[in-house]
Order: C-alpha cells, then structure tokens, then sequence
C-alpha cells in the first residue's frame, strides 16, 4: 500500500497540527474551569484613621552617671556617695516621674570588689529602677 504525496513528487513534509490543538483547547478549557476554585481571600489589615493622635513622648531625663573605682568608692555624678545612700536616691529619681525613669550608668573600674557591684545593683532592683546600662572602658 503506497501513500499518495499529491501529485507524486516525495513525500509530504508538513506536520498534522490537529491533535496538537485539540490537546491545548482541552487543556485551556480545564485551566479555565479550575482557576476560579483555587483563589481564596487574603485578610489585609489597613492602617485606619485615627480620631484622637497618641500623646507625645516627654524626652527622657539625663542618664545618672554612676562610677565606682578601684577602692570601692561610689560616685553619683562625680560626687562621692555612700551605699547607704544609694537605694534612697535611687528611689527619689524613680518617683519624680515612674514612666520616664532616667537611664542608670555603671561604669565599674576592672579593679573594683564584686561585692560593692552587687550592693549598687540590689539598690538599683529595690529602687525598681528599669533601665540599667553598663559602660566599656
């Protein structure tokens, strides 16, 4: 059994491009049918207006530079202070204003007793002071 080329002349070169397009009008018509299911909504939360602004922050108070030396020495501010005396003046600050307490600056010489350290912080945690940093030399 021989094909017939159109005339005789080899044979036909040109590809059949039917099936291959009713393969895609299938597949474009499934595509079609499914994207709608496969979307679901996405909660946004926006920004809304606001009636009344939040009030604005008071500028934090100077920090207290508190030093202690080699000798066990407490400075607050550079002047010499007892630790008796610390826990009260430590309260003093926390009372002037308990939601903008100032900033409290360790610096502790290398040399210092640990046992003066741990006196300036048991006064600092019972003056309920928040905000407690340490300085690098």
């Amino acid at each position: 059994m021989a094909f017939s080329s159109g005339g005789g002349k080899g044979a036909m070169s040109e590809i059949n491009v039917t099936p291959l397009i009713d393969v895609m009008l299938v597949l474009l018509i499934i595509f079609i049918v499914t994207a709608p299911i496969t979307t679901y909504p996405i909660d946004v939360n926006l920004p809304q207006r606001v009636i009344n602004p939040p009030p604005q922050m008071k500028d934090p108070p100077p920090p207290i530079d508190l030093r202690i030396d080699a000798s066990g020495t407490v400075y607050w501010n550079n002047s010499p202070t007892p630790i008796d005396a610390l826990q009260q003046k430590m309260e003093e600050e926390v009372q002037r204003d308990p939601t903008n307490q100032p900033a409290l600056n360790i610096d502790a010489n290398p040399d210092a007793q640990y046992q003066v350290m741990a006196q300036v912080l048991a006064a600092a945690r019972n003056a309920q002071m928040q905000k407690i940093g340490f300085m690098n030399q």
